[in-house]
């Protein structure tokens, strides 16, 4: 099958280079402050398409230019007949540039402005934070702190522009304190830190608006990275052939369940016969054979007592998934050993990445998938988990240039790094938090490279179904209690279009 384009997916970009696409276009011969005006008029616009009804807001304004983003948005809500509070935290006669310009017109609008301090009261009916903008560096102090706290302590909805404020915008990363938006309007290029790391939890809703700035136009200036969405399906699971055979669809062999800890080999056996794989094979203890063909009758499984009689069987595949329930013991490592001799595709998860980090450090595939969860990357890389969430994106892309194939680091905002760039999912939800999860993702990769071939595409596609099949089950029937043995019905549906 063809390989997947990144064409029609959104590119995301780091602050910086938003930055300079915002000074280019500037250069260009759009002035400055007509572009600020620009995007506090798609801010406006946001707002008042989310609460329509709304007759008062609260504008909360800093020093800089994303500050005045927000005096600007207080000037149109003072002529759409709102009752504006506008508080700047810096005198208005300190402010610089456009910023200050932004505030004479405001103040020329007939909004009043008062200073911070710390026994402000935030009276809008809603309230907007246009505090920090994305040049934020260091951890949030001072009264920007005290705000950002005052505004999460109360019970307003919350649009933020161009970020939550205190939200790093390159990893998701949150600086001490971060506005908990139900809504954010980001401008000109998506910030890769909206959709991953900490970030789901604190920017609600995401409004991207470019401001008719091209960013793709700047060729010199490409993107971070690429949010998977949910179009890629409809072109990657097309009809099959009238023609088609199990031949010809792929044979995946699950490698895992230890004697005692047989389900998670079982959820990805599962996964990969429901993702369309022609057959699928499991190679696991010989206590779990009974309940393998009860759960899935469809599933050939084999009685392994070591690697001897594992050896040949990875040779008869097209794609391998080991870990799964592997144990740490000797079992595991025979078994782990045994796919690794073999060359075809793997997807190595769970156990299979505890002992790959503790007995293979060096070993390199280009033929593989990894997926760990943040400790399991910690113990990949050798570093704390701290490390791994405080930079995310540059964990996944350090794991993959350290090990090669493609690497899947999982968590809110899964990433995707592999040879041809990285990818954000910005699907899923809180009910995933619970286990099995992982092995029913490993199975549901291990179809898909069987069937396709190309395992960095089959990596972004089967993370966004995943992630989307969750979020469907969640839908149907709530996040507290969603198994991962859920999500194979919805997967199968979604490869259906």
């Amino acid at each position: 099958m063809s390989r997947l384009t990144t064409s029609r997916l959104r590119p995301l970009y780091k602050a910086a280079q938003v930055r300079e696409l915002d000074r280019r276009t500037i250069a260009g011969g759009i002035d400055g402050f007509a572009l600020m005006q620009r995007a506090a008029s798609s801010a406006w616009h946001s707002f008042r398409s989310r609460w329509p009804q709304a007759r008062s807001v609260t504008v909360l304004c800093g020093s800089g230019n994303n500050g005045g983003d927000g005096h600007v948005l207080a000037a149109l809500a003072m002529q759409s007949g709102l009752k504006v509070q506008r508080i700047s935290l810096k005198p208005l006669d300190e402010l610089k540039g456009d910023a200050f310009r932004a505030a004479q017109l405001a103040s020329q609008a007939g909004v009043s402005c008062e200073e911070w301090h710390p026994a402000t009261v935030l009276s809008g009916e809603m309230i907007v934070d246009a505090l920090l903008g994305t040049g934020l560096n260091g951890e949030v102090s001072g009264r920007y702190q005290r705000a950002i706290e005052l505004i999460n302590a109360a019970s307003q909805p919350v649009l933020s522009i161009d970020i939550p404020s205190g939200l790093a915008a390159d990893t998701g990363a949150v600086l001490g304190v971060a506005v908990e938006a139900a809504c954010t309007v980001t401008f000109i290029g998506d910030k890769i830190g909206l959709h991953t790391g900490e970030a789901p939890a604190y920017t609600g809703e995401i409004d991207f608006r470019p401001l008719s700035v091209k960013a793709q136009a700047f060729f010199d200036i490409p993107p971070t990275a690429w949010r998977l969405d949910e179009d890629m399906l409809s072109e990657a699971f097309r009809p099959r052939s009238r023609t088609s055979h199990k031949g010809r669809m792929g044979h995946v062999l699950v490698m895992g369940g230890a004697p005692g800890f047989g389900g998670a080999a079982l959820l990805a056996s599962q996964a990969a016969a429901r993702l369309g794989a022609g057959k699928v094979s499991l190679a696991t203890a010989a206590e779990h054979i009974t309940a393998s063909l009860v759960r899935c009758p469809e599933v050939m499984a084999h009685a392994v007592r070591g690697g001897a009689d594992a050896s040949e069987l990875p040779h008869q595949a097209d794609a391998v998934v080991v870990g799964p329930g592997l144990g740490q013991a000797a079992w595991g490592q025979a078994v782990l050993q045994s796919a690794l001799q073999a060359s075809v595709p793997l997807v190595v998860d769970a156990d299979g990445l505890t002992l790959l980090a503790r007995h293979w450090p060096d070993l390199r595939r280009d033929d593989w998938v990894l997926t760990p969860h943040p400790g399991e990357a910690a113990h990949l890389l050798g570093c704390s988990v701290e490390d791994i969430q405080t930079d995310r994106p540059a964990a996944a892309q350090a794991l993959q240039r350290a090990r090669g194939g493609v690497v899947i680091l999982k968590g809110a905002g899964s990433l995707v790094a592999g040879p041809g760039g990285l990818m954000v999912c910005p699907y899923g939800n809180p009910g995933m938090a619970s286990g099995g999860m992982g092995d029913a993702l490993s199975g549901m990769l291990g179809a898909l490279i069987a069937q396709r071939g190309d395992i960095e595409t089959s990596a972004w596609l089967g993370t966004l179904v995943h992630a989307l099949a969750a979020d469907r089950a969640a839908a149907a029937f709530g996040e507290r209690g969603l198994l991962a043995s859920d999500l194979a019905f919805y997967a199968r549906e979604l490869i259906n279009p």
